[in-house]
């Protein structure tokens, strides 16, 4: 299942982060999930939306300087442990984890994971039954 994130650099200053985000509003983009990452100069959004290529294109005719990075989307089984679980699998596959984070929708908890090698942790993932979500499953949340 293969999952574009978008990733955006912000200046570490304010209104910049903001600035991004009227860009979305007023294009009528939806975030499925979202994360910020910065550092004293610079930050790093991270978005996953309904339209990808769409929403890259708007964001960079709007100045901003942005990348498409795959990764996987789970749907994390709503148990004590269930994020254990996936990392469990991870791990015995020798699957290393850049970065992640997670959102709701409705009752279901997601994660999005950045890993170097996603088709590997795509094949590992469900081959163990872990529901692994599509760009388009994503679109229609």
């Amino acid at each position: 299942m293969n999952v574009k994130q978008i990733s955006v650099f912000l200046e570490n200053k304010p209104g910049y982060l903001f600035s991004m985000t009227k860009v979305l509003a007023e294009h009528r983009i939806d975030m499925r999930a979202f994360s910020l990452a910065e550092t004293s100069d610079f930050g790093i959004a991270r978005l996953i939306v309904d339209d990808v290529l769409a929403t890259a294109t708007v964001l960079k005719e709007a100045g901003f300087v942005c990348s498409l990075t795959p990764v996987l989307a789970v749907a994390v089984p709503d148990v004590p442990g269930g994020l254990n679980q996936v990392l469990e699998l991870l791990a015995a596959d020798e699957v290393n984890v850049e970065y992640m984070y997670a959102f709701l929708s409705g009752q279901n908890a997601y994660m999005i994971f950045r890993v170097a090698d996603v088709p590997r942790a795509a094949a590992s993932l469900a081959a163990s039954g872990i529901r692994l979500v599509s760009q388009d499953e994503l679109s229609e949340l």
